[in-house]
């Protein structure tokens, strides 16, 4: 038995992984991991593969990192972990001092979290309270979107849309008001008329938000990309118009940007691209830097004092984690936060981008590929069974699946949101490695695809 088998026969024996049916789980050949260079990780049998989802969203600067691990390790000589609970550390203080200075303006306060689901429960608690502090106490509403994605706790799957993730747990969820999204493109070609689409979505949110906005607390919204919910770009002014909609009913606006912060889109945070100041901003994944978790919300100085009172008054925020500002995760995300400007990284997403611009004419070519959405170092290749007729592929079928065990035999790790192929590589990615990662993925989309195409209509 080799390295590999032994320990995936291990495996088997004593986990549960996330988002994984296990009894096909029994029969799948996943790669063991042993180590991590830049954009590649190797598995236990020295193979080789590009890291095309940078490790769920978070590895933006790659693995193993020596300025990362020099930042970490000069922590750890010093302290581990204190709590953040009556007492401070340098390292929390830098860590918020360096995101207000790059962050939209307004935002003037930094709460830590451990992940973008803890982060996104602290913005709703915080926006809740905030209404009720100022004595607002209809206020206790939310709105988010049609195939929006905030987590998986309990008020974060609230929030959400995706129904998969969410369905059998909507007897433990609090009712949100439900806003659709623009999908600028439609069945049976690419040729939904956008700026149609988006004006549509809006009015049927000024409906809820006039209907509402005297017991609405905030809107949530992925700027400019819902990730999970299928890669979905949204319009140009969709955004600014979704925030003047807030500041005409006196709604607070939350910016979840746990997926597309810190660089994914070619800006520091996406809420630049749309020209948006929100009233809470929550950030988490690439902040730890793909090194240690950790997440933060950021808030108004208005927000912020709102809270403030008398010792135990009931406009304290009551709210806190264990690991809440651990000085080892705060060191890699100060380090990552230097990464970012010392190494040029939206200079080379901003070029990495105009990349995959080149290659979606030639995607497109493919006979299942309905669409492809692309924004900065972030792409969704959509799939579908039959173009012309409009048929999905099932569940059951597991295209997207399919394409990522392909590329694996070529050498990429791809991670697909059911029909969609999703690319998020480290933002480090060169030129030649993408190059290589668009040609694995555009090949084992081509191969999957034959077995569903006429040999005469194959590219």
């Amino acid at each position: 038995m080799s390295l590999q088998n032994e320990w995936q026969k291990r495996d088997r024996k004593v986990l549960w992984h996330p988002f994984t049916q296990h009894q096909l789980w029994e029969k799948e050949e996943f790669p063991v991991i042993g180590r991590g260079e830049g954009i590649y990780l190797y598995d236990l049998e020295g193979r080789k593969y590009i890291d095309g989802v940078s490790s769920l969203w978070v590895s933006a600067h790659g693995h193993n990192h020596p300025g990362l691990n020099q930042a970490i390790t000069a922590q750890l000589s010093r302290i581990a972990h204190s709590t953040f609970l009556g007492l401070s550390h340098q390292p929390g203080i830098e860590l918020a001092e360096d995101l207000l200075k790059i962050a939209p303006p307004g935002l003037s306060r930094v709460f830590y979290a451990e992940n973008g689901a803890s982060a996104v429960e602290i913005a709703l608690k915080m926006a809740f309270q905030y209404w009720q502090n100022r004595g607002e106490k209809k206020r206790k509403k939310f709105i988010g979107f049609s195939t929006g994605y905030h987590g998986d706790t309990i008020g974060a799957m609230s929030l959400s849309g995706v129904e998969l993730f969410n369905q059998v747990y909507q007897p433990l969820l609090f009712e949100v008001w439900r806003a659709p999204l623009p999908r600028c493109y439609k069945c049976p070609e690419d040729r939904g008329d956008c700026e149609e689409d988006k004006w549509q979505c809006l009015a049927k949110l000024k409906i809820l938000a006039e209907e509402h906005s005297p017991e609405l607390a905030g809107i949530i919204i992925e700027p400019m990309v819902q990730a999970a919910g299928g890669m979905i770009v949204q319009p140009k002014g969709y955004l600014k118009a979704v925030e003047m909609l807030c500041r005409q009913h006196k709604i607070l606006l939350i910016a979840d940007e746990v997926a597309v912060g810190l660089g994914r889109l070619g800006k520091n945070f996406a809420c630049e691209l749309g020209f948006v100041q929100p009233d809470l901003l929550v950030l988490g994944k690439a902040l730890g830097a793909g090194y240690l978790p950790i997440a933060c919300v950021m808030s108004t100085e208005k927000i912020f004092s709102a809270f403030l009172g008398k010792h135990h008054s009931d406009r304290t925020f009551f709210h806190g984690h264990t690991y809440t500002a651990n000085p080892l995760a705060c060191s890699a995300a100060l380090a990552g936060l230097e990464l970012m400007k010392k190494e040029k990284r939206l200079e080379n997403v901003n070029a990495r981008a105009r990349q995959i611009e080149q290659w979606i004419p030639k995607f497109k070519q493919l006979p299942i590929v309905f669409h492809f959405s692309h924004l900065g170092l972030l792409a969704g290749i959509e799939l579908i069974k039959d173009r012309e007729k409009c048929v999905e592929f099932s569940p059951e079928e597991m295209i997207g699946l399919q394409v990522a065990r392909s590329a694996r035999k070529r050498g990429a790790i791809l991670r697909p949101l059911g029909n969609v192929v999703v690319l998020m590589p480290p933002l480090i990615i060169s030129e030649s490695e993408l190059e290589e990662l668009m040609e694995i993925t555009f090949e084992s989309i081509n191969e999957v695809g034959a077995q569903f195409i006429a040999p005469e209509n194959r590219a």
